[in-house]
């Protein structure tokens, strides 16, 4: 009896689980269709190309599109080598004891919490006691915190995923902890890091409540040329021309969110490749 109970409860749960699915998919399939048919036609060179305007016509994301890409740069900069070394130590080098336990349970939770409070932290530390001001480099700090322990735990997981097998061959070579983490683990966890550090990278593409808090500006007429100059990006002012009643400017919004989405899309499917590719190419 409690047998049949329990298939009929994983019916229903994979049709619910299925229903929602479904669900979400058209959702978004529907944000997608509208999102193409307001924006597509606005999309051509002078509107990358273009400054802010007041006038919705001549109005471009060419601010934003570069304080993004400055801002995505030094994230990066800042937050792989740091993510990949501290997951490197803590699953190669640090002892397994209660402390290192509570220490990676807290970096998982941290992975987990809202964004707006690393803005929050960002705002405080960055801004104020640091006094960098509202400038690019306050914002890739602020946003190397947030994507940090996503890259930690993306590399610890991947180099569990190595067997011990292949560091014990390497110890019986004579080779040194050190020559058998850069030689041998390194290279064959490398596909699962990268995929971690692009899907982290992609999540801070999208992030506008800590860069508002840290001070990204809603209209800025050049872009940054150093990282202390002041900075717009791209969810900032796809926020801006929302929040604009003419029509035309929820037009340019609905191109740049493209664009946004598309340069999203791709980071995630080179995530998903390097993924494939290094599963076909690591068999244990």
């Amino acid at each position: 009896m409690s047998s049949r109970r329990n298939r009929i409860a994983d019916r229903v749960f994979k049709l619910w689980a299925i229903g929602c699915t479904l669900i979400g998919i058209i959702m978004l399939g529907i944000f997608l269709v509208n999102i193409a048919i307001d924006g597509l036609g606005r999309i051509d060179w002078d509107f990358i190309t273009s400054l802010p305007s007041r006038k919705a016509e001549k109005a471009g994301i060419y601010v934003a599109l570069l304080g993004t890409v400055w801002i995505l740069v030094l994230t990066a900069i800042i937050a792989i080598p740091v993510g990949v070394a501290a997951g490197i130590y803590l699953e190669e080098y640090g002892k397994k004891s209660r402390f290192a336990s509570i220490l990676e349970i807290n970096i998982t939770n941290l992975a987990g919490v809202p964004s707006i409070i690393y803005g929050i932290l960002g705002l405080e530390v960055f801004v104020r006691t640091f006094g960098l001001g509202k400038s690019v480099i306050a914002g890739a700090l602020t946003l190397s915190l947030l994507i940090l322990p996503i890259i930690i735990v993306a590399t610890r997981e991947a180099l569990k995923a190595v067997p011990k097998t292949l560091r014990e061959a390497s110890f019986a070579l004579g080779a040194t902890k050190w020559q058998t983490v850069s030689k041998q683990v390194l290279p064959a966890a490398s596909g699962g890091i990268v995929t971690g550090v692009i899907l982290a990278i992609s999540r801070a593409i999208g992030e506008t409540a800590p860069l508002i808090l840290v001070g990204a500006i809603v209209y800025l007429n050049k872009p940054p040329q150093t990282p202390l100059d002041q900075y717009s990006v791209l969810p900032m002012q796809i926020f801006n021309w929302i929040s604009r009643p003419e029509q035309e400017f929820s037009v340019n919004a609905a191109a740049a969110i493209i664009i946004l989405l598309l340069v999203t899309f791709v980071m995630n499917g080179i995530a998903i490749y390097l993924r494939y590719r290094w599963q076909r190419k690591v068999k244990w």
